[in-house]
């Protein structure tokens, strides 16, 4: 059996090779706290905050909270030029020495430059080849793969063949994303090529994440069936609780108008507001059926990984 890839400073001191994946008006710095002394990576994205200066505020409380030995912790930055915070949240996250820095929405060598000269790393999220190839080409350490069933605004391209398409070509770090809740997905995603696994819904039903009760309790009864893909919240396809696309009276059937990246580069109160009524979740609630504390989770898929790894390595019975 080939010997797993070894992954650099910082995420070689983790305990399991799983990024808990920045979501919007979800992650928070207890989230993100939990995740890293559990040994995974945490993050939440910088829009989670309504100015640079509480930006600032956050990362300053996450740092007093972690220990050396903690897992490290990611910041998602969207560099598309209608951010208009991307150059001061950039100088902040700079200021901190962030570790890990997710970007979206466009590929910069200009910040991918900038992240390396204080020594982080940078990570992309893509959704097809073409856009890896972008990526790549800036410079970036790593390709997270968004495929089919993920939460938020996730691609619709099988894993298997995002990852052979891509694995093909780049030798970086590669993390998978979608419909990933299990131990078990996590070592099937490493089985395909994937240095790390990206999971998001699983972390939503956890007592430290910022959602409500309610949310947490729909995707306890969620199954995959009950995931829609639609553009009609943010203008952008994304996957959604149905249940709660239905009692925030969306119609599913209606013309989807033209693609509005404010909703995601500069998120007004109405915006925020349609993310907080309107539940984001990935294919992966099929295997969620209750809502611990991020350790516990994090012991969970630790044991359902060896369980899975040993199932693998185990004689076959003549």
């Amino acid at each position: 059996m080939a010997e797993p890839r070894t992954l650099p400073s910082p995420l070689d001191r983790l305990r399991l090779p799983v990024v808990a994946a920045p979501m919007f008006l979800v992650s928070n710095p207890d989230l993100v706290v939990a995740c890293c002394k559990a040994g995974v990576v945490g993050s939440f994205p910088a829009l989670n905050l309504r100015t640079t200066e509480d930006l600032d505020g956050w990362l300053s409380t996450i740092e007093e909270r972690l220990e050396p030995d903690d897992a490290p912790y990611a910041v998602n930055l969207i560099v598309h030029g209608s951010n208009a915070r991307v150059r001061d949240d950039l100088a902040i996250l700079g200021r901190h020495r962030v570790p890990i820095v997710i970007t979206s929405l466009g590929a910069v060598t200009e910040v991918v430059e900038a992240v390396h000269s204080w020594g982080g790393i940078v990570l992309h999220d893509v959704t097809n080849e073409r856009h890896a190839r972008k990526a790549a080409a800036a410079g970036v350490d790593g390709l997270i793969l968004v495929s089919a069933g993920a939460g938020g605004h996730a691609g619709t391209i099988s894993p298997f063949a995002l990852m052979a398409e891509v694995r093909d070509w780049f030798d970086g770090l590669i993390l998978l994303a979608g419909a990933l809740s299990t131990g078990a997905d996590v070592l099937a995603a490493r089985a395909m090529g994937a240095d790390l696994a990206y999971l998001g819904t699983r972390f939503i039903a956890t007592a430290e994440a910022g959602a409500s009760e309610g949310y947490k309790d729909m995707l306890v009864e969620a199954g995959s069936g009950d995931i829609v893909h639609t553009p009609s919240v943010s203008t952008i396809p994304a996957n959604f609780l149905r249940a709660s696309l239905e009692a925030a009276g969306y119609d599913l059937s209606a013309v989807p108008g033209s693609v509005d990246l404010a909703h995601l580069t500069d998120p007004t109160e109405a915006h925020a507001k349609a993310w907080r009524d309107v539940w984001s979740a990935g294919h992966g609630v099929a295997a969620i059926t209750d809502v611990p504390p991020v350790a516990d989770l994090v012991d969970r898929l630790e044991a359902e990984y060896d369980a899975a790894l040993a199932r693998l390595v185990a004689p076959v019975a003549e």
